[in-house]
């Protein structure tokens, strides 16, 4: 058996990562514990976008109302594998009964917590990076190609809680900019402040990988495929067979984080939450910020010389393969926009880890006294990274966190009678 650093953390992604780094930066020995997948991880091929407007949560009576209308085979943007009804079924019957008028109100309030602080937490983090220009800072735009999409959506906007972000109609300079690099005319748009992009995901990965490395902290290729409760403390059992005993365990994993806590008892009902994108040559795209297409449930991203279109919500296991029709979707999109990317393109999938009532867990373990975890985050994974990396140091060097973090418990999808029984024990 090898013993670790002091704490590990496992997970590859933007979140483990951040949190690593924080860790290390808190004087903690951190060993990062990186599965390396080919498949790259959701921070990796996200849009870029830090999306500090997206409190209204996607768990409520609206967004559950909404799913027919949004199916792959109808034209939109949300599937379910059929295949994989085992792995995304209970999910579902879990995520109906958060989608209540009460259990909406409550996500609305915890995620405008988590929000406010996101883009803040992004200026320290890239300050601290010596990277300022990673994080850029001028907005996004929403348009629409109809007048009744255009009227309905910028209602619905102006009706949203969109917590430290502001709105106003699209501005005649940007749509003229954003009418040069398109084909269809625009029939309404709108414009959010206080938003941002970072100028590249895998740069973001890469800089906290640097950091990380520069302040001595050790990471290692491998893959944690259980978790050992050895007498009130967690040991983890990795792929090739080996068993560490850290001081501490920090489960940022992703995905897979459901999987490792189950091995202790705790209920995580973590769903892969699949997207995908198409990579070219920007081509004729203008230096626009991200430009959401919301009647196609498109964002398009430029990354440099490079541009990214990315979209769907498809429900199965994080393993199971891509569906070629999501490549063939984005290409028509593309081509009926008129946005033509040049050279290679890069197809991509990857997963992003999701709960029923769309909140991430964050906190401490009541199963194991050495185990923390912060994964869950959904489509907000890059955008809640920065400050989730600053709650979990706190919260992992016994401070008190800037938020609150008891809505994040994971022991919320406990049933009352585990709970009774557990505190009975």
């Amino acid at each position: 058996m090898g013993q670790a650093a002091g704490t590990l953390v496992i997970g590859g992604g933007v979140v483990g990562k951040a949190c690593a780094l924080a860790l290390r930066r808190a004087g903690e020995t951190v060993l990062l514990l990186d599965p390396q997948s080919l498949s790259r991880p959701a921070s990796y091929g996200n849009a870029g976008h830090i999306a500090v407007e997206q409190v209204e949560p996607l768990a409520s009576p609206a967004a559950l109302a909404s799913a027919f209308g949004r199916l792959f085979l109808l034209g939109g943007a949300l599937d379910f594998r059929l295949a994989d009804v085992a792995a995304w079924g209970p999910w579902a019957a879990r995520y109906m009964r958060a989608s209540t008028p009460e259990g909406a109100a409550h996500g609305k309030r915890v995620l405008s917590n988590l929000l406010q602080d996101a883009l803040p937490a992004w200026r320290r983090l890239a300050a601290s990076l010596d990277r300022p220009d990673l994080l850029i800072e001028r907005g996004h735009v929403v348009v629409w190609e109809s007048q009744d999409t255009a009227r309905s959506g910028l209602e619905a906007w102006r009706a949203a809680d969109i917590g430290q972000a502001r709105l106003r109609p699209l501005s005649d300079p940007l749509a003229r900019r954003l009418g040069q690099s398109i084909d269809v005319p625009i029939a309404g748009g709108a414009q959010f402040e206080n938003t941002g992009q970072v100028r590249d995901p895998a740069l973001v990965l890469r800089l906290l990988d640097e950091a990380f490395a520069a302040l001595g902290g050790q990471r290692r290729i491998g893959r944690a495929v259980r978790l050992l409760n050895i007498e009130g403390r967690v040991e983890v059992l990795l792929e090739d067979g080996e068993r560490l005993a850290p001081e501490r365990v920090l489960v940022a994993g992703g995905v897979g984080s459901g999987a490792l806590m189950r091995d202790l008892g705790h209920v995580a009902p973590v769903i892969a939450e699949r997207g995908y994108h198409l990579e070219g040559g920007a081509g004729r795209w203008g230096d626009l910020p991200p430009v959401v297409f919301e009647d196609r449930s498109l964002i398009l991203t430029r990354f440099g010389d490079r541009l990214r279109a990315a979209s769907f919500v498809e429900f199965g296991r994080e393993s199971s393969p891509p569906d070629p029709r999501k490549w063939s979707r984005l290409r028509r999109h593309l081509s009926e926009l008129g946005v033509r990317m040049e050279g290679p393109i890069a197809e991509w999938m990857g997963a992003r880890p999701t709960l029923p009532d769309y909140l991430p867990a964050i906190g401490v373990s009541r199963r194991a006294d050495n185990l923390y975890y912060a994964f869950g985050h959904q489509h907000l994974g890059l955008t809640l990274a920065a400050v989730t990396s600053e709650w979990v140091a706190a919260l992992m060097g016994r401070a008190i966190p800037a938020v609150d973090l008891i809505p994040l418990d994971l022991e919320r999808f406990a049933r009352p009678s585990d709970l009774r029984k557990r505190n009975a024990a």
